[in-house]
């Protein structure tokens, strides 16, 4: 299967090239699905936490992009309360060409730069537009409570 061999690939990639905080490994021998964490960034609400997900490839994979979901809750306008992330490279500007180090990259970036634009939370996006320190405040506790 191609797809094992371009994952297997793939991993060697991230391990010869980390990313600063992020790390992913084959859930149970399956090179199909992937557990790893972020780290919060450092200039974010999430500093300190450490957040698990699970990024799960599609036969097809890739020509269709990974699912990845996060297992540790997040108070964030650019992740439902499942765990998905909002992210247009994982939807329709994924391309096959496309890296997993180039997708863990962004999924580290949009969790560090909360926006209210384009949110998959509509009302933490709200709260981060008109209470930004109250949305601060919740996202460090929620880091405290579910990502240490």
């Amino acid at each position: 299967m191609a797809n094992v061999k371009r994952l297997t690939k793939e991993l060697k990639d991230l391990n010869t090239k980390p990313i600063p905080g992020v790390e992913v490994s084959p859930k149970d021998d399956n090179i199909m699905v992937w557990h790893g964490h972020v780290e919060g960034p450092a200039t974010s609400p999430y500093k300190g936490g450490k957040f698990h997900f699970t990024v799960t490839f599609p036969s097809d994979y890739p020509f269709k992009p990974p699912e990845i979901v996060f297992i540790t809750k997040i108070y964030h306008p650019g992740f439902n309360e499942e765990g998905h992330i909002c992210l247009p490279l994982l939807k329709d500007e994924w391309k096959p060409a496309t890296s997993m180090h180039t997708v863990l990259t962004k999924v580290q970036d949009k969790l560090g730069k909360p926006s209210p634009d384009d949110p998959f939370d509509t009302d933490v996006a709200a709260i981060l537009k008109n209470d930004e320190p109250k949305f601060t405040a919740t996202a460090k506790e929620w880091t405290k409570k579910y990502a240490s």
